[in-house]
């Protein structure tokens, strides 16, 4: 497979490669491994979801407000 980039982007990624002293190619392989990866977990949760709804499992807002208040406070 061949993938082309604009010149600003090659540099780019030319530069950063050469100062991690790794190949340009080993960096977009890893890239675009973590891409579909972040994807294929979005759309199973997705799916998940989807499936929880159509079974009428929702979520409460009182707990929805629990766990935001949890995580964010302040």
């Amino acid at each position: 497979m061949e993938v082309q980039f604009n010149p600003d982007l090659q540099t780019k990624l030319s530069r950063m490669a050469a100062q991690q002293g790794r190949a340009a190619e080993t960096l977009v392989a890893e890239a675009v491994e973590r891409l579909v990866n972040s994807e294929e977990w979005l759309l199973r949760e997705v799916d998940q979801g989807l499936a929880a709804a159509d079974r009428a499992e929702f979520a409460d807002h009182n707990d929805i407000r629990k766990m935001i208040d949890n995580r964010y406070l302040g």
